[in-house]
Order: C-alpha cells, then structure tokens, then sequence
C-alpha cells in the first residue's frame, strides 16, 4: 500500500482538492447549506481561516491558513466530511455505506498543497476562481455563487469583470 506523505507546517497554508466519490453528482452545489453547516461547525471546533474557496457540484478548492500551533488539516476534513454526510442523513438523503460502514460519499483522500510564497499562493487563488469558468459551469466568473471570488471583488482586490486569462495567468 502506498504511504502518503503530508507536509504538517503548524501555522501553513494549504491548497486542497477535495471531492465527492461520484463525479457526476452536483450535491454540494445542491446542498451548499448542510456542506457550509458542516464547514461552520468544524471552524468552531478547530479554527482554520478560509482564504478563498469555490464549491462545484461534485468538487471544492480552497486555500486555508491553520493556527499557528496546528498542522492537524486531516482531522478537520474529516470532520467536514462526516458532518456533511451526517447533515444529508438528516434530510433524508439515504448514504450509501461500503462494508466497513463507512459512507461512500466523498473520495477518500484529498489533494493537498503547502503553499510556498506569495507568488504560489496568488496561482492558487486565481486557479480557484476560475474554476467553474473551466468546467464549463458559467461565462462569466461572476455568475458563480459559490465562491470567494465575490469577496475579493468587494474588497477591491478584483475587479467584478476579471476572468484570470486576461491578467496573463497561467490558471488551467
């Protein structure tokens, strides 16, 4: 079995990729709700700072920034994971589970990705916001609801027309 290496920095910021099992489900677009209950309740038992996110129907990207004595990022999706299936259940949304009894819902590992300077983590968050442009979901980066972007355009960090290719970057 392959052993999987993480880099722990307490106090990092870290890209991930996290997805559902099937790929061709839209269930946290469709449940954005229970997905942000899961993310609020796992924020108030172990902080971590959002510093941008999308949120697809069948995958989410987003950047957080731990505490400064804390590295534990596989607890936290954990966490999130198991509360949003534990949300669904709560709506009658029956989870498959495999043999173990575990839900099938998500994949079960994640990507994960120390951000290194200021550089990297500006490719991050423009590969983030562009993201549902990629996947064909939107024309135009602010039809998306769910995502940072319009935080970063009300904060005067990007305009509200901006497309990533435009500025010259390199986001696919």
């Amino acid at each position: 079995m392959v052993k999987y290496r993480r880099n722990f920095i307490p106090g990092g910021i870290y890209f991930f990729t996290v997805a559902l099992l099937d790929r061709q489900s839209n269930w946290l677009t469709k449940y954005i709700h229970q997905l942000t209950a899961a993310f609020r309740r796992v924020n108030a038992i172990h902080p971590y700072q959002t510093l941008a996110m999308v949120v697809l129907p069948d995958h989410l990207h987003t950047i957080w920034k731990l505490p400064e004595k804390d590295a534990n990022y596989s607890l936290r999706w954990r966490y999130i994971k198991t509360f949003f299936a534990k949300n669904l259940q709560k709506c009658g949304i029956k989870i498959d589970k495999n043999r173990y009894g575990e839900n099938i819902l998500w994949q079960r590992r994640f990507w994960e990705h120390t951000i290194c300077d200021e550089i990297d983590y500006a490719r991050h968050v423009d590969y983030i916001h562009y993201n549902p442009m990629k996947h064909g979901l939107v024309n135009s980066i602010c039809d998306w609801p769910y995502s940072t972007f319009h935080k970063y355009v009300k904060e005067g960090l990007l305009p509200n027309n901006w497309c990533g290719q435009d500025n010259g970057l390199n986001v696919e």
